[in-house]
Formats: C-alpha cells, structure tokens, sequence
C-alpha cells in the first residue's frame, strides 16, 4: 500500500504581506542562529523597493545587517540606506543600544536631577547593561518608541523588527512579565521599605526579621553594593509604575491587527520545535501570526537522483576506474572527478531528504499556518543583492 504524500504548506505570501498598508509592524522572532536578522533585513529591502518607507530595528550583537546594509555601523539612530526604494520607499536601519535605550527612559520620565542621580548610581549601571530580560524588554520600549514616532511625524508606515537572540524565542513575549516579577518582587519590597518608611519610621515599618535579612544580604552582597541597590531603588521607585504601564501598551500593541509575527526557523528539529512552541503560544495570546519562514533548506540541482542512487553510481565509476589501462590516465583522472561529485550529491541529498522530514513534521502537526522557504546559500549574505536573492526567495519570485 504506498504511503500517502505529506501535506504541502500553505504558501506564505510575503508581497501580499508587505503590500498591505494596513501591516504597520512586522515582528521576526525564533530561536538564535536561525537567521533573523537576515530575514527582516530581506524583508526591509524588499518592502521599501515596493514602495513603503521602512525602518528596520536589529538586535543582533554580531552586526552583520550593518554590513549587509552597506552601512558602516548602526546604532540608537536611525539611517538612511542608499540604494534602496522605489515608488516612494525608503530604508532606514538602526541597532538596539540596550543601555541607551534604557538611558532615554530614565531622562524622559524623571526630572534632570532625578535622572542624574539613576544614571549616575553603579548598580544602575550594572542593571542596565546585563540584567536578565533588559535587552528584550528594551526592544520592546524602542518598538513602542519607533511606532509612536512613525504616527506622529510619518516617518516610516512599516516598523520590522529583529527580536534578540535569546536561546528561547519565547523570551521576547515574556520579558515584560518578568521585569514586573522582578518590580513587585518581595526583595525589592525589602529594599524600598527603608526608603519608603524614613527616619524613625523605619523601625516601626521593618520588623525584627527583616533587620535580620537586610544584615544577612549586607553580609551577602557587601554594604557599598547593598547601598548603591538600595538608592536605586528608591530614586526609580517613582518610574516602575511606568515601566509596567509602558510594558502594557507595547505588549497590546504587538496583539493588533496592524501587526504580523513571521517567526523564523531553521530546517531543524530543535529549530522547528521552538517555532512550534512560539506558534502556539501566538495563538493563546491572541497575536497575529503571518507565517513562518524555514531558512537554509537544501536544495538539489538534480533532484530525481536520489542520494543511494549516486551513491552507486559512484561506486560503479570508482570498479571501473580501477580496471581502466594504464595507457588511459588521462580519462581516468577526468573521471576521477566524477564519483566525487557523485558523493557530493549523494550527501546533500542526505541533508535534503531530512531538511524536508522536518519540515513535514511541522506542518502536519500545524496545518494551515503559512510557510515560506529560503534555500541554503553557499557563501555567507553580505551585500544588497544577497539580501534581494532572499527576499525573492521568500516571496517565491
């Protein structure tokens, strides 16, 4: 009895997508190493040479869309990308700098000497540039930030954004319920109360056990650093309210309808279980999904020779090359680079044929979710052109 032929995705239409004037945010998310930043990028370019006027924001510490980009560097600022857009459109490209970012937050919601005080406190410092969830948490402020630009100035009518390259592609979504985990945590209550009672107060507010704790974290933590934590929490006590107000819009932002998550895998298996999880959990948030991108997958020249069929063939070639006279070197070490060649397609066809197993696994587990494919290249994207190739590819041009 053969066995029935596994279900073809639904093709994700990529230009319907970027055409749409009503796609305001495109958010490309998944694990790291799958190739995000090269897909928004793709995508950028592709949008503003179709007429919309585009600011992509990266996250990506290897800097690799600047030089994709043409450009020098990137940063907090947006630029320019010369060469790209038509009818109208435009790219700009910046870089998420998470410790700036957080810097603009700090000066835009405390008064000058509030502010300094923060700026100038090392445990802020220390807070700003490595906490855990900072950079996630700070892509979604500057998304916030990026969106009510373009609607106030009409800079950009699309904002693309590259989430960090978090091991999880689920740390995005969850970063702003665990810096208000870490706000309404019982150790920052601990810390805030002295602040908050003042003088006598003090000893009323703080009961004997919790004298205790704070010597024990003197002890643990160092009195200077203990102090330093102590003033910062009490200078930015005022602005959590913000923090968790601002969280909350961006995060209702992302559930609009002017929004699109495209999340990216590889052709992998643990590559794709991370798109299934984000995919899933898209959909019990609420969030609209536009499809899924599976980058690198592999492709044959010739695809109706299958791996154990050159396999063998390249085995007859070798018997054969071995029996050939002597008189014959010539042919032979021509021929010789045949079975090489053979093996060669005889391994990538190996990696086809698992690429494309794990691909069917997810869509038959999630039929019906749009999907889009980027073939492997053979050398590393770093120009304009290679990120037009891909976002041909991705629109299936």
């Amino acid at each position: 009895m053969a066995r029935a032929a596994a279900p073809a995705p639904t093709p994700l239409d990529v230009d319907a997508l970027l055409a749409d004037p009503g796609t305001g945010i495109i958010v490309c998310c998944g694990s790291g190493g799958v190739g995000k930043t090269t897909t928004a990028a793709a995508l950028g370019v592709r949008a503003a040479e179709s007429g919309r006027r585009v600011v992509v924001l990266t996250i990506d510490p290897a800097r690799r869309l600047a030089q994709s980009l043409g450009l020098t560097e990137l940063d907090n600022v947006p630029r320019p990308v010369e060469g790209v857009g038509r009818d109208g459109g435009s790219l700009d490209a910046m870089m998420l700098d998470m410790k700036r970012t957080f810097d603009e937050v700090v000066e835009s919601h405390s008064t000058p000497e509030k502010a300094a005080q923060i700026l100038a406190n090392p445990f802020y410092q220390a807070v700003s540039s490595s906490f855990a969830g900072t950079q996630e948490y700070m892509a979604m402020e500057k998304l916030g930030q990026l969106r009510a630009e373009a609607e106030r100035e009409g800079t950009w009518d699309l904002v693309i954004v590259d989430t960090p390259p978090s091991r999880s592609a689920l740390d995005f979504l969850d970063a702003p319920k665990r810096l208000g985990s870490f706000l309404d945590g019982r150790f920052i209550r601990l810390l805030t109360a002295p602040a908050r009672a003042g003088g006598r107060a003090y000893l009323k507010v703080f009961s004997v056990g919790a004298t205790v704790t704070a010597a024990a974290l003197n002890k643990v933590l160092g009195g200077q650093l203990l102090s330093d934590v102590q003033t910062f929490v009490a200078a930015l006590d005022t602005m959590f309210g913000g923090f968790r107000e601002r969280a909350d819009v961006t995060y209702a932002l992302l559930k609009e309808d002017a929004t699109a998550f495209v999340v990216v895998a590889a052709p992998e298996r643990d590559a794709l279980r991370e798109a299934a999880y984000f995919v899933d959990r898209l959909g019990s948030e609420g969030m609209p999904l536009a499809g899924v991108v599976v980058n690198r997958m592999q492709r044959l020249a010739a695809p109706a020779l299958s791996g154990s069929r050159a396999s063998a063939a390249a085995e007859q070639l070798e018997d054969a090359d071995d029996d050939a006279p002597a008189g014959a070197a010539g042919a032979a070490a021509m021929a010789g680079l045949t079975p090489a060649l053979l093996r060669l397609h005889a391994d990538l066809a190996d990696v086809a044929t698992r690429h494309q197993g794990h691909v069917a696994r997810f869509v038959a587990g999630h039929p019906g979710v749009p999907m889009a494919t980027v073939p492997a290249s053979a050398t590393d994207i770093h120009d304009l052109d290679g990120l037009r190739r891909v976002g041909a590819a991705l629109a299936a041009d």
